[in-house]
């Protein structure tokens, strides 16, 4: 065991995350995701929520300053009446990360499932909320957060 990394992320995440440079995107898959067939490199967290392992990522990870929206959710198909709380807990989180008031942007869901086989990695969570799916772009560490 390290001090300071969070026990939700296992070793194999951790490696994927020390990896990825500038602008390089982390899909968090909910359960319903095919993650093992459009990833690249995959991650496997099954046992965990979306929510709680983006509370971890976010102490590690940088997300990328330079553009608009540094996540991206799957935006719900017109007409299902699905409801999405979980993106308030991704947003709350994102914000107090990023100070940014709107982090999170909506993407078409074949157009979510073509970003993500072309993602660095994918992790393979327990998710269990609908449209739960979350892209993360990475950002930099400058000098002086080091």
């Amino acid at each position: 065991m390290l001090l300071g990394i969070p026990r939700i992320i296992p070793p194999e995440l951790l490696k994927l995350m020390m990896e990825m440079g500038h602008g390089d995107e982390l899909v968090l898959a909910d359960g319903n995701f095919p993650a093992a067939s459009c990833a690249q490199r995959l991650a496997r967290c099954d046992g965990h929520g979306i929510g709680e392992l983006l509370e971890a990522i976010v102490q590690l990870m940088p997300l990328d300053s330079y553009v608009e929206h540094p996540a991206f959710v799957m935006a719900v198909v017109p007409g299902d009446p699905v409801e999405t709380p979980i993106w308030k807990r991704y947003r709350s989180t994102l914000t107090a990360r990023t100070g940014l008031e709107e982090p999170l942007k909506q993407i078409e869901r074949f157009a979510f499932y073509e970003r993500a086989k072309k993602a660095y990695a994918i992790v393979a969570t327990g998710e269990t909320a609908q449209y739960g799916n979350l892209i993360l772009k990475k950002g930099v560490i400058r000098h002086d957060e080091v």
